[in-house]
């Protein structure tokens, strides 16, 4: 073989080896700008799992679209919203409270007691009932800042200890909304846009989400609060007071599931002690595919909106579509884990 020849050979063995190592550059080059957007921008996942399954759902079924049907899937995920935005401040700091749903039940029975039994005016039962949802997310506050136990344990603990009290405080009856003041059932009421109808619930419980998105990007509790989540030890060494900014999430997040079991009389227009037991795990559903992380340090409200509306857009577009209830819970199930799949190869970009 003449030297020519020979050096035609070598360009054209170097030119078919380094084809495939040229996609594959590109192929992570891609993989690692996605990340990097995807990290600078949590919401933007979830709003497109929204933006996908509403357009979906509504060519399955052209009644999904409808403006009463909209109404509804908003008035049944403005509880689980409320709930979720408390669970989203104490996950940002790399905890858990599985009491939401205790915390939320128990404040409601306590509110409708105040009005009935206790025969309170129904704006001071109100107030009192959202006291103790407070001073129930501040027991466990204490118990994580200053016992140092673990928030999982805490919460897995007061969630028995206030189902219980529940019980026990309502006997485990129903109070009627037409036995309480009109100011309990008061979030329930409607106001009718259009073929559209929004509850006073749905007002609250957005005009929180647009506080606490104002109060996280914009103030410098947000900013201790993301960085304790982020690393509490390296917080606590830039001069962060941690356990201060912990004990205060968890005791908002206590008051927020108090309003929580307000919105929730309206809802249902009583006081039920039997209800509440997804609440937990749909809080943090919620959560999860609004893009937060379970590690803490990222994330955001607006994300757990986007979050509870994916729940609700999939149950209620499932159901329309005729889809069996355990089904509804399969895909719930199945989007949470991808969901926290793609939350696991997004940290990776930091490193």
């Amino acid at each position: 073989m003449g030297q020519a020849e020979l050096l035609g050979v070598m360009m054209a063995t170097e030119t078919t080896t380094r084809e495939p190592e040229f996609e594959v550059r590109h192929h992570d080059s891609f993989g690692l700008r996605l990340q990097h957007v995807l990290h600078a921008n949590p919401v933007l996942g979830p709003l497109a799992v929204l933006v996908v399954a509403i357009i979906a759902f509504s060519i399955v079924n052209p009644r999904f679209f409808s403006a009463p049907n909209l109404s509804l899937v908003l008035a049944q995920v403005t509880v689980i919203a409320t709930l979720a935005l408390g669970q989203t401040l104490i996950i940002l700091t790399a905890g858990i409270d599985l009491s939401v749903g205790a915390i939320a039940v128990f404040s409601s029975i306590l509110m409708a007691n105040f009005a009935t039994k206790a025969g309170m005016p129904g704006f001071l039962a109100l107030i009192l009932g959202l006291l103790c949802g407070t001073a129930m997310g501040a027991v466990n506050g204490f118990l994580v800042t200053r016992i140092k136990l673990p928030p999982f344990i805490v919460t897995l603990g007061t969630l028995t200890i206030f189902f219980s009290l529940n019980a026990v405080v309502s006997n485990s009856e129903t109070v009627r909304g037409s036995d309480m003041p009109d100011l309990m059932t008061w979030t329930g009421t409607t106001i009718p846009i259009g073929g559209f109808r929004l509850t006073y619930g749905s007002i609250i419980m957005l005009l929180l989400f647009a506080y606490f998105f104002y109060a996280l990007r914009s103030t410098s509790w947000g900013k201790h609060v993301y960085a304790t989540g982020d690393d509490i030890e390296a917080a606590r060494l830039a001069g962060i007071r941690t356990n201060r900014v912990l004990f205060s999430v968890y005791t908002i997040a206590g008051l927020l599931y108090a309003i929580g079991g307000w919105i929730l009389i309206g809802r249902l227009a009583s006081a039920s002690p039997n209800v509440g037991v997804d609440y937990n795990l749909d809080s943090i559903t919620a959560v999860v595919l609004g893009g937060t992380s379970l590690f803490g340090g990222r994330g955001g409200v607006l994300g757990t909106l986007i979050g509870a509306l994916i729940v609700g857009v999939f149950r209620n577009g499932l159901q329309l579509g005729g889809v069996e209830v355990v089904w509804q819970g399969f895909a719930v199930g199945l989007l949470v884990l991808v969901a926290v799949s793609l939350d696991q190869w997004i940290r990776k970009v930091k490193t």
